[in-house]
């Protein structure tokens, strides 16, 4: 397979799911990291067409070539090879990487060239709603733009999807940087978010805040995280890195009170108005590093559920954590790697590793999502 995305494509699942079991295992075990019980791994309840967003990149299939849109080319810096088929997102996502290589071929718009820092188009984001059906295309180009947004509005509109287009975006980033980022971002057609659902509660997600990318596995991970948990009547409950506010407000239902932080603002104000929508009263969503909003925090947490970016909790973060001395943390992590980092310090610092249990998040690609539970020896 030419494409950059997916690294375990022939393997069956079972083979899959056991070699990523065993790898976190050894991983932790290396760590010196004692486990009182460890749960295994459970499936994704999709294997294929899971994932709810993708970044395709603008590019050229070979130098000089005609336009493609799609991933990366593996161990290449530049090339970039139009997905056609795929096994992790479902068919409208093709149909609308199609339609949207076809308008731009027809008029001969030039991609942004990463050395020369020339040409137009950059990356197609492509979110959808599992359970609403609903999808959020945002096209990010520099600011140079030489075509119609309408009827680019007018080709995506036409096409004749199972599920339905509830906003098209335009991102202008003029950035040198390969990576999505907006310098501004405008309304084209509908609205800057879609909803999706996760056991009975309704979330706004918009363009930039993080939400996981498989919306049936998150209910499984998440469905981990309320069981570690456990009756949780009279708990405050710190949730960090909270992005949309998902776990905090699954938290929210059998919680006392829930606080969250996460660091992109347009994230935390989909989680304020997610809580008010869900008729969640008892939870707050703070925006800011997390860092430095734990100093803010006058309450004493009954529970801290933290689940960080990929580089783990910064070991400055790791240290203030600590110093709330909550009775129990469940920690979610989507790097193994940096989850047993993370975990020697919390184990140097009085945490016993209760619990371990993890979810095949993203089935054919090396990622696997583990869920830990900690509890404070006294």
């Amino acid at each position: 397979s030419l494409c950059g995305g997916c690294t375990y494509q022939n393997m069956k699942i079972e083979a899959e799911i056991a070699l990523k079991e065993k790898q976190v295992k050894s991983l932790l075990e290396q760590a010196g990291i004692i486990i009182e019980s460890w749960e295994g791994i459970l499936s994704s309840p999709k294997q294929k067409g899971y994932r709810n967003k993708c970044e395709f990149s603008f590019g050229d299939e070979h130098k000089e070539g005609p336009l493609a849109l799609g991933m990366r080319k593996r161990q290449s810096y530049y090339e970039v090879v139009t997905l056609t088929d795929c096994n992790i997102i479902d068919k409208d996502y093709l149909k609308i990487i199609e339609a949207t290589l076809h308008f731009f071929q027809k008029r001969e718009i030039p991609f942004y060239h990463k050395a020369r820092h020339d040409g137009i188009l950059r990356h197609l984001v492509v979110r959808k709603g599992e359970a609403t059906g609903e999808f959020l295309i945002n096209l990010v180009t520099t600011s140079e733009i030489n075509f119609s947004l309408e009827e680019y509005q007018q080709e995506l509109l036409s096409l004749r999807l199972e599920g339905s287009i509830c906003g098209i975006l335009h991102t202008q980033n003029d950035s040198f940087a390969d990576i999505v980022q907006s310098d501004q971002t405008t309304i084209v057609y509908g609205r800057d978010y879609l909803l999706e659902k996760l056991f009975d509660l309704e979330f706004k997600v918009t363009a930039f805040s993080f939400f996981q990318t498989n919306s049936k596995g998150a209910e499984v991970l998440y469905g981990i995280v309320k069981d570690f948990a456990g009756e949780a009547q009279n708990k405050t409950v710190f949730d960090f890195y909270c992005g949309t506010g998902t776990i905090g407000q699954i938290m929210a239902k059998k919680a006392k009170k829930v606080i969250g932080i996460e660091l992109i603002e347009e994230a935390v104000a989909a989680a304020n108005e997610n809580a008010q929508r869900n008729g969640l009263l008892n939870c707050t969503f703070i925006a800011g590093d997390v860092l430095q909003k734990v100093e803010e925090l006058q309450e004493k947490p009954d529970l801290i559920i933290v689940d960080p970016p990929r580089d783990g909790i910064h070991p400055k973060a790791i240290d203030k954590l600590i110093a709330f001395d909550a009775p129990e943390i469940i920690y979610v992590s989507c790097k193994p790697t940096s989850l047993a980092r993370d975990l020697q310090i919390f184990q140097q610092n009085g945490y016993a590793i209760k619990r371990v249990k993890l979810v095949n998040q993203f089935p054919r690609t090396v990622h696997v999502e583990t869920v830990v539970s900690m509890k404070k020896i006294i």
